[in-house]
């Protein structure tokens, strides 16, 4: 059996150290340049690889094909591959069949590293024997090579989810569902909903799907679409006999007539999108029977994400806030949402067709200034221009945190939200976020 990986990142390398280890005849190939450090590690698993280039009969002679998440289908080497009738899975998909452990699946647009982080130190704090895997950490694929684990908790992007045959989470979460990378979905939300809903396509009446029940786009989903597993609603607004909710101050998760409570002030996450993620990844330890005093108190002492509303420091009473990772509208809607004075705001990057209409209340109720940080800034400015009282453009981050610290008085806050994807300036979302943390430090 002929493996081929495409991309050879963390979850290629994984694969392809997976695929050798179970007999199959293996060969990665990246269109860019495959990181010194990985291709040590296949130089000494002694498996072949290229890059800079697809040579495409060594791909094409293929019985299945790996394809990194960050990978298009639209690419013409996947585009050859589908023609030929040759299956083009995602790590998740390929890795699955050969872990008896049981898998906690965590998609949505956003809040789902926070969740599968909280998720993962709830699981842990129980001294259960856990990984961590996905669209984050170590490569799922090679966890299950090493086979160190019983249960994982893997976070799943849209992309990782299109490219699922076969593969069933025993416990689901969709945390919520709003417009992102709809370049990759032909500009149609409704094919990046479906996309995310792949994750309980194959479950069954064993299986478990909790869910935003607040969620507009989740709960019209349900109007026309069934699953089979149990659903495990999560709400700010609704109660539920079976589920988690509000009340008098109170966070209460009912599942299978045992009720667990908890203050919502002893929560260590702060933000009602955070109660949300907390709901979520409670119901979770819930079902995998983990101890009441354990749960309350991991949920009070979880540290958070590093690049999601991460406090950095404050300079003469002024908060600085890097919130790098949120690279749509939606997620800086919560930051924004979430902020109790006066804020400038540091925001921009690759637009991926974003509306910046629902942000509009929050800009004019919050937001003193902004400061633009990306290569084109003609939609914020056209969108904010009129709404706030100073606009100004920069074209690196140092620059961008000293026009911020300008602009701030007394009791302000500078908050980095840039609602888009940071390849125009950064290499990713946590080097802006790096370089953001940094710049203040030197403030």
């Amino acid at each position: 059996m002929r493996l081929v990986v495409l991309g050879g990142g963390e979850s290629g390398v994984g694969t392809a150290i997976l695929g050798k280890e179970k007999g199959y005849d293996v060969f990665v190939s990246d269109f860019g340049k495959i990181k010194e450090n990985y291709k040590e590690v296949l130089i000494s698993n002694g498996i072949d690889f290229e890059d800079e280039q697809h040579t495409e009969n060594l791909i094409l002679n293929a019985d299945v094909v790996m394809k990194s998440p960050g990978i298009p289908e639209k690419a013409p080497i996947v585009k050859k591959l589908i023609e030929k009738g040759i299956p083009v899975i995602s790590e998740i998909e390929f890795a699955a069949p050969f872990t008896k452990a049981i898998t906690i699946g965590i998609t949505g647009s956003n809040g789902k590293t926070t969740t599968t982080m909280l998720v993962y130190h709830l699981l842990k704090s129980a001294g259960l024997n856990v990984g961590l895997g996905g669209n984050i950490g170590k490569s799922f694929a090679q966890q299950v090579a090493e086979d160190k684990f019983d249960s994982y908790v893997l976070e799943l992007s849209s992309f990782q989810l299109d490219g699922i045959v076969d593969y069933k989470p025993h416990i689901a979460i969709i945390t919520n569902i709003s417009p992102d990378h709809l370049d990759r979905y032909d500009y149609k939300y409704e094919n990046y909903i479906d996309s995310k809903f792949r994750i309980t396509m194959n479950q069954t009446e064993d299986d478990y799907l909790i869910y935003d029940a607040d969620d507009e786009a989740i709960t019209e989903w349900f109007k026309n679409n069934k699953t089979k597993a149990k659903l495990i609603p999560f709400s700010l607004t609704k109660t539920f006999n079976e589920g988690a909710f509000i009340q008098n101050n109170n966070m209460e998760v009912i599942i299978n007539q045992d009720e667990f409570k908890m203050e919502t002030e002893s929560i260590a996450l702060e933000g009602k999108h955070n109660m949300k993620n907390a709901m979520a990844a409670t119901s979770v330890a819930k079902l995998m029977q983990i101890r009441k005093a354990t749960i309350r108190e991991s949920l009070s002492n979880f540290q958070g994400v590093e690049h999601r509303l991460e406090k950095v420091l404050k300079i003469q009473n002024v908060q600085y806030i890097n919130d790098s990772k949120a690279t749509n509208v939606n997620a800086t809607f919560f930051a924004l949402d979430s902020m109790n004075s006066p804020t400038v705001w540091i925001v921009g990057g690759v637009d991926k067709g974003n509306d910046y209409n629902e942000l509009m209340s929050l800009v004019r109720e919050k937001v003193k200034a902004i400061v633009c940080l990306g290569v084109d800034n003609k939609k914020i400015i056209d969108a904010f221009g009129n709404v706030v009282d100073m606009m100004i453009e920069v074209s690196n981050m140092t620059d961008a945190v000293r026009m911020a610290q300008r602009l701030t008085e007394k009791g302000d806050t500078v908050l980095l939200s840039p609602a888009c994807a940071s390849f125009d300036l950064f290499e990713n979302y946590e080097d802006r976020g790096n370089q953001f943390k940094q710049a203040v430090q030197n403030l």
